[in-house]
């Protein structure tokens, strides 16, 4: 079948043009999950030399469609051809044979094991059962070097950062080769300078005549690096454009179906009394080395402060210490009159303190189990779920009801697995828990990380809803444009220390990335 005539006539580039033939040609692409309808009579292709970006909300069906592509899922009906020729049984080996590499959002990496032993796993080389580890290691070298992604190599992935863990991604995929590299999310967790080497490396790919699928919420990156863009809605494409001839404002209208609004940032009144007092406080990483040096922070009433910084200075140490998830080595950690004991969230759960934790699917919820059931995972103990001392099913249930509808989960009901939930209903569970016991205080930590432009609004919009009931916010983002748009002060982290402070309508990007980068003067 024929690639759609719209993919076909925005393909970009001397290479990339419409009448070349596409790399992979993907037609009538449909795939259904019980009820749920996740792709519809999808046309998508890549052609040579060419960068398409793929954009939607989540749930919209964009990751299906590449999970499909690369033979994770069996589409329902539709043909999928690479360089002309069909595959007739799809599987993630036929996808690698043919070409195809795929960079997953969520990781595939085996925690015990080092960096190295985690890229060349299922590509190692060596003679009969000994593995040639200098060849690989020269190889990562020359890799890491190229993206500057300097990793230990020895170093167990366990012990790395969420941003860390992304870079271990990337070399993995990267280390096969590919002439089509589809990319989900790629550079959620990179620093800016990571991600002009990432786009580099891109770009030199497809100028070989390999394609690339990139999919990504930052409308500003999709401007930047692609030459055609595809929008899925509701599992169906509603548009592609050459992205010289498109908007980040038309973009987001067409993801969301509408206009985007930008709520109002500001609040009537000011910041009030302090809330949260962080004194003197220190602690070290997983790997024993001291990732949070001397901190001395206060977040007051009505007040988003925002903790920027490049992946790896300290900032999950931070957050895991003030909820107390990990102990530490000096400091304090006050709310209001009442100091937290160490390493002890109980402690910060009973002064009224709420977490946002970086990796939902990892520190946040329990997959395996209902969404009711996560929602009370927090305060399952107290009272409110209690009868005679045993679970009271019908509380939980009701509670259930009550927050998926008031936090528009986009669920059947509370007795739904989380683990069927596309990222930003996994968020909104997250949130509705965290919130709806009205805290003093509350740590988000990378809050709308990999979600699209309208739930990452959604997100934004609570966080203003509680800094103007009163609550004191303690943002941790590694997205500037984040920070910038919803803090009302700016502090940086660097080395594990406070390097600056800055009121947010004050704030200078320029400066904000010289102290990010150690620049400090």
């Amino acid at each position: 079948m024929p690639v759609s005539e719209a993919a076909a006539a925005a393909a970009a580039g001397p290479i990339g043009s419409a009448s070349c033939r596409p790399l992979i040609e993907m037609s009538r692409i449909s795939k259904r999950f019980l009820d749920v309808v996740a792709t519809r009579d999808v046309d998508f292709a890549v052609f040579p030399g060419e960068i398409c970006a793929l954009l939607g909300e989540n749930g919209a069906g964009k990751t299906t469609l590449m999970n499909v592509l690369f033979g994770f899922y069996t589409a329902d009906s539709g043909e999928i051809r690479v360089q002309g020729e069909p595959i007739a049984t799809p599987s993630p080996k036929e996808a690698i044979r043919r070409g195809i590499q795929m960079i997953h959002q969520h990781f595939a990496l085996v925690p015990p094991m080092s960096v190295l032993e985690n890229v060349i796993l299922g590509h190692e080389t060596g003679a009969g059962p000994f593995l040639d580890l200098d060849e690989g290691l020269a190889r990562l070298a020359a890799l890491q070097s190229r993206f500057g992604m300097n990793l230990d190599p020895a170093a167990r992935v366990w012990t790395l950062s969420v941003g860390e863990q992304q870079k271990v991604e990337i070399l993995k995929a990267l280390y096969r080769g590919a002439r089509v590299l589809i990319m989900d999310e790629p550079t959620a967790v990179l620093v800016p300078s990571e991600i002009v080497e990432l786009f580099k490396t891109l770009r030199t790919f497809a100028s070989q005549g390999n394609g690339v699928v990139f999919i990504s919420h930052k409308l500003n990156e999709v401007m930047e690096i692609s030459s055609r863009i595809v929008v899925l809605r509701n599992g169906q494409v509603v548009a592609s454009r050459a992205t010289a001839r498109t908007t980040p404002r038309e973009l987001a209208s067409l993801m969301v179906g509408g206009e985007v609004v930008e709520r109002a940032r500001r609040s009537g009144g000011g910041p009030g009394d302090p809330v949260l007092e962080i004194s003197g406080l220190e602690a070290s990483n997983d790997k024993g080395v001291p990732a949070v040096k001397r901190v001395d922070l206060t977040v007051r009433q009505r007040e988003i402060v925002g903790i920027a910084g490049v992946s790896g200075n300290g900032q999950r140490e931070l957050a895991e210490v003030v909820f107390g998830l990990r102990t530490p080595s000096g400091g304090s950690v006050t709310v209001g009159a009442t100091r937290l004991v160490s390493g002890d969230p109980s402690s910060s759960i009973a002064a009224g303190m709420a977490r946002i934790p970086e990796d939902r699917i990892a520190t946040g919820l329990l997959m395996s189990l209902s969404i009711a059931d996560n929602l009370i995972l927090e305060n399952h103990g107290s009272g409110e779920f209690l009868s005679f001392c045993l679970m009271d099913h019908d509380r939980i249930r009701r509670h259930g009801e009550r927050l998926i509808h008031e936090y528009h989960i986009k669920a059947t009901g509370p007795a739904v697995v989380a683990g069927s939930l596309s990222g930003g209903n996994l968020q909104k569970v997250i949130l509705a828990r965290s919130l709806s016991s009205r805290p003093r205080v509350i740590v988000a930590a990378q809050p709308t990380r990999g979600l699209d432009v309208g739930a990452a609004q959604y997100i934004h919009g609570r966080l203003f809803e509680e800094r103007d009931r009163g609550a004191a916010i303690v943002l941790i983002s590694e997205d500037l444009d984040e920070i910038l748009a919803v803090s009302d002060r700016i502090v940086v982290m660097y080395e594990g220390r406070i390097v600056g402070e800055v009121p947010a309508d004050r704030a200078a990007r320029d400066q904000l990335g010289l102290w990010m980068s150690g620049v400090v003067g």
